[in-house]
């Protein structure tokens, strides 16, 4: 039977959805690439905002009735009762069921309609389980699933439940095998890189010192790591990210720029250690990348405490800024809060004036860059035809063009022009 699988979301739910297409290759079914095409319909769903949740309902209602359709991912752990009133379905699972999906798609082939959520909240698929990778040389390894937070605004941890952390020498084993199969770049991913481990006895620094040791030419991307997780482990974090097989890219999330804030958002940091982390990063890798999140309009944002924000930015001046709007998600603390509430008119008014600011940040960021010569990997494939992106050492985008095939090789380049998203550079 021939099944389509589509994914949203993060980087961990793309590397379940790898999983699952594998599994079900290996199990005898045919992947295609349309819903048209296919008997059985697979969507990985993301609910961590409300317009990404609105957009993933919008696309599963577009989904002729004759199809057979499994909901698999976050938003049926999040927002059961909407996919009940709005979206037929013969399947709802939870995220990571791994090869469990091949006994769940034969279930609703054979005409059951299959509803097991609560299962995935202690679900821990083997990292050696098959794979149908969408980059053919990125490896995404979830490192752990769950964590330890509990953010007032966040519905994800209903979804992926409590942290559940994969040894070090399996992981270890994960990118060996990987390596082997002609894997060059690997994303080391979860929902929050900095508390892998703690329920093990390790932490990301071991294992990160574990898998540059092993031999190779690839390169780590390393995921998310909120600041209280990074704090403790400073010293010897800004260590291990100079080894030369990391990327120098740190994705660090502050939300807001307000102490106030970040109290009632449950972040368990102030906006003077987030300084201090990449103050402490930058002295040592002084053109590491720095990413951000931050989140306009949550309850209680006064207009102080939002230009606290900005100035945060101005003061931190990252090279990345994902700025999100404020959104309620069910059953979340945050969804409580019924005093002090932000209008909209005025959330978009600051997520407008935070993404101009970004925006220009990152331009300035990025045109410290120009001239610059060096080696580029180039791991993706442009979105216009003769173009190729590639990432230098600071995991920077550079866009080349070559009417050969580039994916997977490193190329000399010259940077000619900045953007506030990526460069474009010379083949030298």
């Amino acid at each position: 039977m021939r099944v389509f699988l589509k994914s949203y979301g993060c980087s961990a739910n793309l590397a379940d959805s790898e999983v699952l297409t594998g599994c079900l290759l290996k199990a005898g079914y045919e992947q295609v690439t349309s819903v048209k095409g296919a008997d059985i319909v697979i969507y990985n769903t993301c609910a961590v905002k409300g317009p990404t949740e609105d957009r993933v309902i919008s696309a599963l209602k577009k989904i002729p009735k004759n199809k057979k359709i499994i909901i698999t991912g976050c938003l049926p752990l999040i927002n059961f009762d909407r996919l009940l009133k709005e979206v037929h379905f013969d399947g709802a699972i939870g995220p990571a069921v791994g090869e469990n999906i091949v006994d769940i798609v034969q279930r609703v082939v054979s005409g059951e309609k299959v509803l097991e959520l609560e299962t995935s909240l202690d679900s821990k698929p083997d990292l050696s389980l098959p794979s149908k990778k969408s980059n053919p040389i990125i490896s995404i390894i979830p490192v752990n699933y769950g964590c330890l937070g509990s953010c007032a605004y966040c519905c994800v941890v209903f979804a992926r439940g409590n942290l559940r952390s994969y040894p070090i020498n399996d992981i270890e084993n994960r990118v060996k095998n990987d390596l082997s199969k002609g894997i060059k770049e690997f994303w080391i991913t979860s929902q929050d890189i900095g508390c892998y481990g703690e329920d093990l006895g390790t932490n990301i620094v071991d294992l990160l010192q574990t898998l540059c040791k092993i031999k190779g030419n690839f390169h780590l991307r390393v995921g998310m790591i909120n600041p209280n997780r990074a704090k403790p482990l400073l010293k010897n974090l800004v260590t291990v990210f100079q080894n030369s097989k990391i990327f120098k890219f740190l994705h660090l999330p502050i939300q807001s720029g307000d102490d106030q804030i970040l109290k009632k958002m449950r972040r368990f940091y102030t906006a003077q250690q987030f300084k201090h982390i990449i103050k402490a990063f930058r002295a040592s890798i002084p053109n590491i990348t720095i990413a951000t999140d931050i989140i306009c309009g949550f309850p209680g944002e006064s207009l102080k405490a939002f230009d606290k924000t900005l100035q945060l930015i101005k003061d931190a001046k990252p090279d990345i800024v994902n700025v999100s709007k404020f959104f309620a998600r069910p059953k979340t603390y945050a969804k409580k809060m019924k005093e002090d509430l932000v209008d909209l008119k005025e959330i978009n008014r600051r997520s407008k004036k935070t993404s101009f600011l970004a925006k220009k940040i990152s331009l300035e960021r990025n045109k410290l860059w120009k001239n610059w010569i060096g080696e580029v990997f180039i791991d993706e494939v442009g979105k216009i035809p003769t173009s190729w992106i590639g990432r230098n050492y600071a995991y920077k985008p550079i866009t080349v063009k070559s009417s050969k095939s580039l994916l997977g090789k490193t190329k000399k380049v010259k940077i000619e022009k900045a953007f506030p998203t990526y460069l474009s550079a010379k083949i030298l």
